[in-house]
């Protein structure tokens, strides 16, 4: 009888070592799905005594004295948050060097508008029609306004959505795959701002909506592939583009990139599927 299950292997060994040292025999199975780890009753008439056990433990699994259990057992068990006992989005995180750049990035420029810097960074990222970069070669701007941010909120908004869906991108397509994703959701984005307010805008945005919407449409028209947005979250999506064009939020909203971010990584995701294997 499956007494409980973990998604981490360590809490599920070291739970047993207890229960197997206080005489209710259980073993440790590996199953599959979302939580694999399981800790197995044998004796089911152990089954009350063995539910307060553990009800015990998921309060505070690290209490000495399941770690003496282990060690009596001569097995210790590592409960320090290693790589193995991150959670799965944070795995992922750190296994997407790409996705880790443009946080830093994003964090590096951030900083240095606090620390009084904001007017030159502003200068320096701030987008320029081709025809003037083809006289100064000021490549870097047709994407730079992707970096500049203006409050804590606006940076927070837009890292944590990034981190989540693009590691999600590159862990299933590669970094070369993002980096298209994010190029191309950006450069349209930032190119028809520029065209409908001018120079001073900046943000994430483009691109978070850019990956929002490829993860959307991946996940809807290849579900097979393993990338997913909830109703709920498509919804909400929606609902702040919607909220932005009425002029009901309390900051100055960038609607065009939002919208051209979304439709670009819409049409990303369509190609990708139609031509993708």
């Amino acid at each position: 009888m499956q007494l409980v299950a973990f998604s981490q292997e360590a809490p599920a060994h070291l739970l047993a070592n207890y229960l197997n040292q206080q005489g209710i025999i259980v073993s440790y199975q590996l199953l599959e799905g979302e939580h694999p780890h399981a800790v197995l009753l044998k004796d089911d008439k152990r089954w009350e005594e063995a539910r307060l056990i553990t009800q015990d433990f998921l309060r505070d699994p690290r209490q000495a004295k399941y770690q003496q259990a282990a060690w009596q057992q001569g097995q210790v068990v590592n409960m320090q948050r290693s790589q193995q006992d991150m959670s799965p989005q944070l795995q992922m995180l750190m296994r997407s060097p790409f996705t880790l750049l443009v946080l830093v990035a994003c964090t590096l420029v951030y900083l240095g508008s606090l620390m009084g810097w904001f007017s030159q960074l502003q200068h320096m990222l701030s987008f320029q029609p081709p025809a003037l970069l083809v006289e100064n070669q000021q490549w870097w701007r047709l994407l730079g306004p992707a970096f500049l941010h203006f409050s804590a909120l606006h940076i927070v908004f837009n890292l944590l959505w990034w981190a989540i869906l693009a590691s999600q991108i590159e862990q299933k397509f590669g970094t070369l795959n993002l980096l298209l994703v994010f190029v191309v959701t950006a450069l349209l984005s930032n190119y028809t701002q520029y065209l409908h307010t001018g120079p001073n805008f900046g943000g994430l945005s483009g691109v978070v909506y850019g990956v929002m919407g490829f993860v959307w449409w991946c996940g809807w028209l290849r579900p097979q592939w393993g990338l997913h947005l909830s109703k709920p979250l498509v919804g909400f999506i929606l609902f702040w583009l919607i909220l932005g064009y009425a002029d009901l939020l309390w900051v100055s909203v960038a609607n065009t990139a939002h919208t051209v971010g979304l439709v670009s990584g819409c049409l990303l995701a369509l190609i990708y599927t139609r031509l993708g294997r």
